[in-house]
């Protein structure tokens, strides 16, 4: 009778062993297409023209607009917002669509030290293709470049003017790199990002994400390109027809960059926001990091208008435009974006909505 015991017990812990092995595996696969990124055959549309929201929250980070996918209704986008980053000292680096072997694979934002690679793609609003031009970590407080972002000056005084930073960037919406889209490799500053410590988006961000894929109107086959909603102030968990967002259409907002010379208009402070949670394809799917940002680097806060025209890609599409003309980032990799110093207001972790394009 002990014996027949004994046996059962060494039975049933092998099916628990076996099946939490499978789990395992399982769960590793997943990470791992979602590390390597979605492949589409067909192109991203262009990156839409849209208004930048003034940042309600001091401390929070601009995390520009971007194409998502989905295998049922093809490209959403998901409006740029302000966010809080996990911790002070933190800055963002955009996800991208890079063209590959007849595919165009998405490879996801993340959170770190410095900005790293995003494919040269400029989305405007400081993201100008290399690095981050609106603004700088100092003794754990974030300042703001107001020359290149909007912030809300009521309760956001940290802030300075930087022009330098504002060169000849060619104001393309190309949203993807690769033959026909973007031409731009890595530099030294963006491959030592790569190998520096990381953080995946919040789940506030991949919340924001999971909204935007549930809005039809967010996707490019309904809306041709124009989003219903291109930018919001910060993430929430209402729909975006109820939030403090920045509708498509809107003059661009334009800080001394392209054409326009005067300081970002200001606004009132943004309502509070909650946040969803997300887990899509072309996205961020499952949070997932990388690299991290280099800091410093020309930007407008230009919009660009959508045209979105999806083309197949089973062969590189044709030559278009060409990554945005940018100098050499001022300050870039080497400027100070750390300290101690306590987190930005609205708290490290909850992190926020995800980004604009601009």
């Amino acid at each position: 009778m002990f014996t027949k015991t004994k046996h059962l017990r060494m039975k049933n812990s092998l099916k628990i062993f076996i099946l939490a092995l499978f789990l395992s595996l399982s769960s590793a696969v997943t990470f791992a297409q979602v590390s390597v990124g979605l492949s589409v055959r067909i192109g991203p549309p262009p990156l839409p023209v849209y208004v930048q929201p003034p940042c309600p929250v001091d401390g929070y980070i601009w995390t520009p607009g971007y194409w998502a996918y989905n295998d049922v209704d093809g490209y959403y986008w998901v409006p740029g917002a302000w966010v809080a980053p996990p911790d002070p000292g933190y800055l963002w680096t955009p996800g991208y669509w890079g063209y590959d072997g007849g595919f165009y694979r998405f490879h996801p934002g993340y959170w770190g030290l410095h900005v790293g690679y995003y494919g040269g793609i400029n989305y405007g609003f400081g993201y100008i293709g290399v690095g981050f031009v609106g603004g700088a970590w100092y003794g754990g407080h974030f300042r703001y470049n107001t020359a290149v972002v909007n912030v809300n000056r009521t309760v956001i005084h940290n802030t300075y003017v930087d022009r330098t930073v504002i060169r000849n960037v060619s104001n393309n919406r190309t949203s993807f790199n690769g033959p026909g889209g973007v031409h731009a490799s890595p530099r030294p500053q963006e491959r030592i990002a790569m190998n520096e410590r990381h953080i995946s988006p919040t789940s506030q961000q991949v919340s924001h994400q999971t909204m935007a894929s549930r809005d039809r109107n967010q996707f490019a086959s309904a809306n041709h390109g124009k989003p219903h909603t291109t930018a919001v102030d910060r993430v929430s968990s209402r729909p975006f027809n109820q939030q403090n967002r920045t509708p498509n259409g809107g003059a661009p907002h334009r800080p001394n960059g392209f054409g326009n010379h005067g300081r970002p208009e200001q606004h009132a402070a943004p309502t509070q926001q909650n946040h969803p949670q997300p887990q899509q394809r072309g996205g961020f799917g499952q949070p997932h990091g990388q690299p991290q940002p280099q800091m410093h680097q020309p930007q407008m806060r230009q919009q660009h208008q959508p045209q979105p025209m999806q083309r197949p890609v089973q062969a590189p599409p044709q030559q278009r435009n060409v990554a945005p003309g940018y100098g050499q980032p001022r300050g870039g990799f080497g400027q100070p974006r750390g300290g101690g110093g306590g987190r930005p207001a609205g708290g490290g972790a909850h992190g926020g909505g995800h980004g604009r394009h601009g």
